[in-house]
């Protein structure tokens, strides 16, 4: 069995022993799934059983954001592709079974460009060289498509000539924004850009919404799943549209935008000072105006509101694989919503996550995993949780509604909840359909029937008026067994 799955691996991808990227390249998909399900459920059933998980029909070519690290191998031929596995040994690589394959093209295509203009990639060791890196991003329904230079010194020769050429082999790219990433790190990624064609951002679109995405912008990178993901995350808020709701971690506000049209008003938080400015740009591009996004620390942010007296029914949060920060869960714990909806990217945490705000008063009450990177161990999931209030029973929304399977108290105008059953108004009067008690002053409501007193006697007053014993003899009669006793149920 061993030798059959090492067999398939090498006919999938001839790198997979030394990428790591993919290690269940081997595996068929379907196993895939029971495998991830099966750790998934061992998991979470300590808190809730999950639902079936949700799978791929094409689970091949769906990452939308591909990125090639440029190297020298020992002849000093320039070569692309990925660190091999905890190093920083370069495995070349021309194409990839989970990478969108327009992308493995054009990263190709840089490849060769680079000889023809005489540019030499980064050396690490020395420090000498131009290209660090290549990011390509892609939209999946607008073909739109992003291609990041990432160069060690803000100086390109002959760009213009480059953007040329490489526009004449790839039409379709949408825009080529230079990255200066000019430090000793491991970061991709650094601060200055320079858009050197197009207009520094692609679009997307997804639940209906279009996304603006720029180099450093958040975005799910695979756009067939995220509709699902954020499908479950509607479904599992139950929104109705007067709610608050705070979108933590909301990158290019993806599912705060998703969910805009069900709520009254949704806050974004965000600490990516670019993915905020797309956010507002998404914003505004889909006429979205019950919709606002702070560019803070999300649990900085919560904590300010709670210290505020401000308060949210629902709170979305996508924290990074690292989970949530403590300062975050107890923002979340004082701010108290009725729903919590997590989406994690790591089951590990996740639980940690969970855990800590079970012991805090929250349940979970139902979840699911989305498997959003096929060939890997990754698991995405989603949990919905409760607030739970001191008799057991879970904290209903704000604005008043019932809470689904919950019990609630009567409003206090005395109008019956539909299907409730509550008591009488204070005034005595009779709610339609409803058996009361009798009055105080012990008269017979109209249409009550009560109990006549032990033995066929008439009552206590009655009797007291009778004989003219006052009220030392009735507290007499009290102690002796006689009480008074009317029907009202």
């Amino acid at each position: 069995m061993a030798e059959n799955l090492s067999d398939n691996k090498i006919k999938k991808c001839p790198v997979a022993s030394r990428c790591g990227g993919c290690r269940w390249i081997g595996k068929d998909y379907q196993e895939q799934l029971k495998a991830k399900q099966a750790r998934f459920r061992r998991l979470l059933e300590p808190y809730c059983r999950p639902e079936e998980m949700i799978g791929m029909e094409e689970p091949e070519h769906y990452r939308n954001k591909v990125h090639a690290v440029f190297g020298e191998d020992k002849k000093h031929n320039i070569i692309s592709g990925i660190y091999e596995e905890k190093s920083h040994r370069i495995v070349p690589v021309d194409s990839c079974l989970i990478e969108d394959s327009r992308a493995d093209e054009i990263i190709v295509s840089v490849r060769g460009l680079l000889r023809s203009f005489k540019i030499r990639p980064y050396n690490e060791d020395t420090g000498y060289g131009l290209l660090r890196h290549v990011l390509i991003r892609t939209g999946r329904s607008t073909g739109q498509i992003m291609v990041v230079l990432v160069l060690a010194s803000p100086v390109m020769p002959s760009k213009n000539h480059f953007v040329e050429a490489l526009l004449k082999l790839h039409p379709e790219i949408t825009t080529i924004v230079i990255n200066v990433n000019d430090r000793d790190t491991s970061m991709v990624l650094g601060e200055k850009e320079q858009v050197i064609y197009g207009r520094g951002y692609i679009e997307d679109k997804l639940c209906g919404r279009t996304f603006r995405i720029s180099p450093k912008s958040f975005y799910q990178v695979n756009a067939v799943q995220a509709e699902k993901l954020y499908g479950k995350v509607l479904e599992y808020a139950e929104l109705t549209g007067r709610e608050t709701v705070v979108d933590a971690y909301c990158g290019t506000g993806t599912i705060g935008m998703a969910a805009a049209d069900r709520a009254r008003r949704i806050i974004g938080v965000e600490l990516n000072p670019d993915a905020v400015r797309d956010a507002r740009s998404n914003a505004r591009r889909n006429d979205v105006k019950n919709i606002e996004f702070y560019q803070n620390d999300a649990g900085k942010f919560l904590a300010h509101m709670a210290e505020q007296g401000e308060g949210a029914d629902v709170i979305l949060m996508d924290p990074p694989r690292s989970g949530s920060s403590e300062e975050f869960l107890n923002a979340v714990v004082k701010l108290s919503p009725g729903k919590v909806i997590y989406v994690s990217c790591n089951p590990d945490t996740l639980v940690r996550d969970l855990n800590y705000l079970k012991k805090r008063g929250y349940e979970v009450i139902k979840c699911v995993a989305v498997d959003m990177f096929p060939f890997t161990e990754e698991i995405e999931s989603v949990c919905l949780l409760s607030r739970r209030k001191a008799d057991g029973s879970r904290k209903a929304p704000r604005d008043g509604r019932r809470a689904s399977g919950d019990v609630r108290k009567a409003p206090r105008d005395g109008r019956r909840a539909s299907g409730d059953v509550r008591k009488a108004p204070r005034d005595g009067r009779r709610a339609s359909g409803d058996v009361r008690k009798a009055p105080r002053d012990g008269r017979r409501a109209s249409g009550d029937v009560r109990k006549a007193p032990r033995g066929g006697q008439s009552s206590r007053k009655n009797r007291e008026e009778q004989s003219g014993r006052g009220v030392k003899s009735a507290e007499k009669e009290q102690k002796n067994g006689q009480k008074k006793k009317y029907s009202g149920k």
